[in-house]
């Protein structure tokens, strides 16, 4: 009976720090960083990470999904989250956003992609990069040129496999261009867009429960060890 007792509150305390963090996906190639720089302080805590789109990883919270934590490419799903009493805290942004023009093939701004064959973005009714590329487009001007030449991809990071396929060019996250796998591709091609053509992308980050564990990690996101590796991105950090 004793050696029951004893797996059973082994098997809780292991469940206890594991932590299950429900990410963007265009955080893709910087959430394994900051995890590694919050093992080196607890080294104890499981970040258990999976990446999505935000509007599906908001569509699965609903259902029932045992995340611990959201990360959001915006406020508004983690807003929804709060409202609906799904979330342990209120929505903290935790850094702002920029897109991008990627291309493998050659220098492109928003006007030189009326000549572009196709260009590839995420869904802009799951993903906010792909919301702002929309945005960008009809500020532009340049929209009812190029909307047939559209091809959408489930996330921000398969927009990069859309272009090295077939598309001439793609709206990413800015981070995505920082990261070594998108430099392992060879020569590539980016321009950032005005932010004056889309809205601010204000990523916002949920509590989903009541875990110790999950806390520290929370807090953690908030400090100038992560901050310095979304900022290492290109991500705004100067958001207070």
């Amino acid at each position: 009976m004793k050696k029951i007792i004893l797996l059973t509150v082994g098997v809780i305390w292991l469940f206890a720090s594991t932590v299950y963090v429900a990410s963007a996906a265009n955080l893709t190639y910087v959430m394994p960083h900051i995890i590694k720089k919050f093992n080196s302080f607890y080294p104890d805590i499981k970040i258990n990470l999976i990446l999505s789109s935000s509007g599906k990883l908001t569509a699965q919270i609903l259902r029932g999904a045992p995340y611990d934590i959201f990360l959001s490419a915006n406020m508004k799903y983690p807003l929804k989250l709060y409202k609906d009493g799904f979330a342990k805290s209120k929505p903290k942004i935790y850094a702002k956003g920029s897109i991008c023009i990627f291309s493998l093939k050659r220098k492109f701004n928003l006007k030189d992609l009326i000549n572009a064959n196709s260009i590839a973005i995420s869904k802009p009714m799951t993903t906010p990069y792909g919301k702002a590329a929309i945005e960008s487009f009809k500020n532009a001007k340049i929209y009812k040129e190029i909307k047939n030449k559209l091809v959408f991809a489930q996330t921000v990071p398969a927009v990069i496999s859309y272009v090295k396929n077939y598309s001439n060019a793609g709206i990413v996250s800015t981070s995505m261009v920082y990261s070594k796998n998108i430099k392992n591709l060879g020569k590539f091609y980016y321009t950032k867009i005005d932010s004056r053509f889309y809205s601010p992308i204000n990523q916002g980050v949920v509590l989903l429960s009541n875990k110790k564990a999950a806390r520290k990690f929370y807090n953690f996101l908030f400090s100038k060890t992560a901050r310095n590796v979304l900022k290492k991105y290109g991500y705004n950090v100067s958001y207070e």
